[in-house]
């Protein structure tokens, strides 16, 4: 019950009631031993693991792999055993490299695990001890100073200019200057986390100042605890791939059940063998079932991961790829991934006068870089330790040639006044060559205050209020460029005199403007980003004014009313949430849990969400997006471990070139399937017309089995890797998560191409006894055309006919289904070698059917002469020649048969470029 009190509206004293605790003196050993007995250790728990075999079987928890299952199964009775062999290959395959990607919801609890602060110093009994962090229990008074890693969530007792950075939880770059007093929202209502400012959180750094504080929550119970609930509570998404496969392979599981009922109910009524047409349903059924289609999209998958390396994306979970290319909104934190995650003095006023940081006088303005080096407790020498401010003072220094350590051995520090909330400044004495000068820095208004001159030009002069009226003038116009501004002055210290007097009487040197940049690319990512049809929503920690200048320069916004604080969000559902979401595109003042909420909101909308961060407070909405992406360089360990791809380089824009990859990998996915599919309709219409005429099976089992072999693999896998348009991609709105892989006239595909390939497969094997019938001068009927096919002789040849244009067909096709709004010719040949090998490879197998003497004696097929091949090549070529017909129809605007898959596949991009 303790840890559901909200200690920050509490006073000390009403919060160490409530925490039956001491502010002075802390716990007794043995009541601290008690509570640790009763309430357990101030860690995460571990996570329940999964064997590598646990993690196997629920990768076979898939409806297409049943299907293929079952095809295998029925592979083996029919005694296809290398059918078989070939699908269980697929399928094993497949599951192993989901095994790979198994466990990222428990090293993500490992990685939080390790954020506990492994020992702190607490005050039992009213003395200081050191203990391991994990002993800490509620109640327990600890001790805080600079450099140190809060080791629980803290009320906040005593605090000297105590300032914590929270990046980490908040997402607010600026160190939050902490204080002790009791706080209270407007109307009693909810205080965001990053102002809470007499609280601590687990995880966050001290960055300057002392303090102590209770202990208020452990372990699970403290901010980033719940936040590792959030994230064990958080279910894998299916991606929107994954769903439409399962639908495809429901799909195809009673497609493949009707097939066989249907045939068999066929032999029946038409009194053929029950047994053979059995076996001939049965193949038919494993036929109709693409089992090449899991190695096509691991295949695709696989290469598109090495290809978006190279372009510093690291993908964590291979369906990641493909769900980019459908993302509709991302959602960005704010700092470090917008901007730089690093304070950067970007203008300054001295001499007077308002300058950019690049134009600024070494001579002139000595003192005032003095001041910035020497007024400063940061140090970059080895590593960056200290306030983002006065880092970025630093930088600034050195980039004039000034380095605070070679000032070290000419400047000693002798005397300082730190920097407290009241006084809004702090001071340091320091001598050079036996000479003592005050150097200040603060509030420029609380430093123009105890200015009587103004350095210009070099010199003092006596300031004026022309001189006042500039210099705020200045301060206003860096405030409307939403620059964090910091003033300085120095003064000769005088012998003797008081110690209050250090900071009266000043020499106004100048101000800095600062701020967290914002990354150039981001600019563009976003402009691009809105031309292809995604939404770019800023979610941040920080305060809505900062946040609503910052989204207006990235153009994400243009007025205020799309701003919305995490005060406003908190009172809405998830329903009423995502009511707002067509206007709202920036979020400010928000929580971790608020970040959940907003990607939930728009889910709940059919969006494709990718949601970016790089913070411990960021890693619940990775793991709820459709999409995680977490920054490599200045990105948490926890954030990564959550992501499911990760920007090695830390650049915003990578996700567009990302996304790209995304939306091709999906086009080639769905070509492999329309092939696929076609390939497998011409098949099904091939025995079915046969069949419902009366007339003997056209194709032998072994016969469906081996096409399959040839065409469900290397063609389907070279489409699977060809080359797109990239700029034509990102030219088209994003697909919606209910669209179907059969959408856009993709149906329209499978039945044309299944139809044609079948006609053309049925006149192959018609024309063997209709040959025979005009050679005898018979009437032509089916009666007649049936009596020739039961010649023994006749049928076989007629097979080996359908047999080898079915096959060779297919090939022609895969061709063709590269671009069916291009012409052949107008690609590179050599562009897509895999085609060309697998198009090579499948001919010759076709090829040795009909013409080695123990394959033909297998598959039951005759040799074919020169004349028979020429012709039965013809017949092949129909798809291919189709489709290049129909690129000429549109080329020349004539309407087409297959407009409507033209039309609906490709001018929807067309109408949202114009609308851009």
């Amino acid at each position: 019950m303790v840890q559901k009190q909200e200690f920050y509206r509490q006073t000390i004293q009403e919060a160490a009631t409530s925490l039956h605790t001491d502010p002075k003196r802390g716990l007794s050993a043995q009541e601290a031993e008690r509570r640790l007995w009763e309430n357990g250790e101030n860690r995460l728990p571990e996570a329940e693991k999964k064997s590598v075999l646990q993690s196997f079987l629920e990768q076979l928890n898939d409806p297409l792999i049943y299907v293929l299952l079952a095809a295998a199964l029925i592979s083996v009775l029919l005694g296809e055993y290398s059918d078989a062999g070939i699908i269980a290959f697929v399928v094993c395959l497949n599951a192993a490299v989901g095994v790979l990607q198994e466990g990222k919801a428990q090293r993500a609890l490992d990685s939080l695990k390790q954020l506990m602060q492994p020992r702190a110093v607490v005050i039992r009994d009213g003395s200081e001890q050191e203990i391991p962090a994990a002993k800490l229990v509620v109640g327990d008074l600890v001790c805080l100073q600079a450099g140190a890693m809060v080791p629980a969530d803290l009320r906040l007792v005593e605090a000297e200019n105590l300032q914590l950075q929270e990046a980490a939880l908040t997402g607010e770059n600026l160190p939050v200057q902490k204080q002790t007093a009791r706080l209270s929202g407007k109307q009693g209502g909810r205080i965001p986390l990053g102002d809470r400012n007499n609280m601590t959180f687990l995880s966050t750094m001290v960055s300057a100042g002392r303090g102590t504080g209770m202990v208020c929550a452990v372990g699970l119970q403290t901010q980033i605890g719940k936040i590792a609930a959030l994230m064990h509570e958080s279910r894998e998404e299916t991606t929107p791939l994954q769903k439409k496969l399962g639908e495809l392979g429901k799909f195809l599981s009673l497609g493949s059940l009707g097939i066989c009922i249907v045939l068999f109910l066929l032999a029946i009524v038409q009194k053929r063998p029950v047994f053979d047409m059995l076996l001939t349903a049965i193949s038919l059924a494993v036929a109709a079932v693409p089992e090449g289609l899991p190695a096509v999209v691991t295949l695709c998958l696989a290469l598109s991961v090495t290809r978006m390396a190279k372009i510093n994306t690291i993908i964590r979970r291979l369906p990641s790829v493909e769900t980019l290319g459908a993302v509709s909104v991302v959602c960005s934190d704010k700092t470090g991934t917008l901007t730089q995650n690093k304070m950067t003095v970007e203008a300054c006023f001295a001499d007077q006068k308002l300058l950019p940081a690049e134009r600024m006088n070494v001579k002139r303005n000595r003192d005032l870089f003095l001041a910035m080096l020497l007024c400063n407790d940061a140090q970059i020498e080895k590593s960056r330790v200290g306030d983002p401010t006065e880092l970025a003072l630093l930088d600034f220094g050195a980039r004039y040639g000034f380095e605070k350590n070679a000032l070290g051995t000419s400047f000693e520090r002798k005397k300082e006044n730190a920097f407290d909330s009241d006084r809004k400044m702090m001071s340091v004495l320091c001598r050079e060559q036996g000479k003592l000068t005050w150097y200040v820095k603060g509030a420029a208004d609380r430093i123009l205050k105890r200015c009587s001159q103004v350095m210009v030009w070099g010199q003092p002069v006596p300031m004026t209020q022309a001189h006042r009226q500039q210099i705020l003038a200045g301060v206003e116009k860096m405030a409307a460029e939403e620059l964090r501004t910091l003033a300085f002055a120095c003064r000769p210290y005088q012998e003797g005199e008081p110690e209050n007097m250090a900071e009266t009487n000043l020499i106004f040197l100048g101000i800095t403007g600062m701020r967290d940049p914002i990354r150039p690319e981001a600019i563009r990512a976003v402009a691009d980003f809105q031309k292809a049809g995604v939404s770019t929503v800023m979610i941040t920690g920080d305060h809505v004014a900062t946040a609503f200048a910052v989204g207006k320069k990235l153009g994400i916004v243009s007025k205020q009313s799309q701003c919305m604080t995490g005060e406003v969000l908190s009172g809405l559902s998830e329903d009423d949430l995502a009511g707002h979401l067509d206007e709202i595109r920036v979020f400010a003042r928000v929580s971790p849990k608020d970040k959940v909420k907003i990607v939930r909101a728009f889910q709940k909308r059919g969006q494709i969400v990718a949601m970016t961060g790089d913070g411990v407070n960021d890693a619940p909405s990775l793991k709820a997006a459709d999409v995680g992406i977490a920054m490599g360089k200045g990105g948490t360990d926890v954030a990564r471990q959550a992501s499911d791809m990760i920007l090695t380089d830390d650049n915003f824009a990578t996700i567009r070139r990302a996304m790209e990859e995304g939306r091709g990998v999906y086009e080639n996915i769905r070509k492999s399937v329309l092939f696929l599919l076609s390939s497998n309709l011409g098949e099904i219409l091939t025995m079915f017309a046969a069949v419902l005429m009366g007339l003997p099976s056209p194709l032998q089992s072994a016969h469906i089995l081996w096409i399959n072999l040839i065409t469900d693999s290397l063609p389907a896998l070279a489409l699977g890797v060809d080359k797109n348009d990239g700029k034509k991609l990102m030219g088209r709105p994003p697909r919606t998560a209910s669209e179907s892989l059969l959408a856009n006239g993709g149906l329209s595909v499978i039945c044309f191409y299944g139809a044609l390939i079948a006609g053309i497969s049925l006149t192959a094997f018609f024309t063997v006894p209709y040959v025979l019938m005009k050679q005898e001068e018979a009437d032509f009927s089916i009666a007649v055309l049936a009596a020739f096919l039961e010649q023994k002789k006749v049928l076989k040849r007629a097979q080996t006919y359908a047999f080898t244009v079915l096959g060779m067909s297919q090939l022609f096709h895969a061709v063709g289904m590269r671009d069916v709004r291009q012409s052949i010719f107008s690609r590179r040949p050599f562009e897509n070698r895999l085609m060309l090998v697998a198009g090579g490879i499948g001919f010759l197998l076709q090829a040795a059917v009909t013409e080695l003497p123990f394959l033909t004696g297998v598959f039951e097929t005759l040799r074919l002469s020169v004349g028979e091949w020429l012709y039965l090549a013809g017949l092949s070529c129909f798809p291919l020649l189709a489709h290049e017909l129909f690129v000429l129809l549109e080329k020349n605007g004539t309407q087409k048969p297959m407009e409507k898959f033209g039309r609906d596949a490709y001018e929807s991009d067309r109408d949202h470029e114009r609308a851009a």
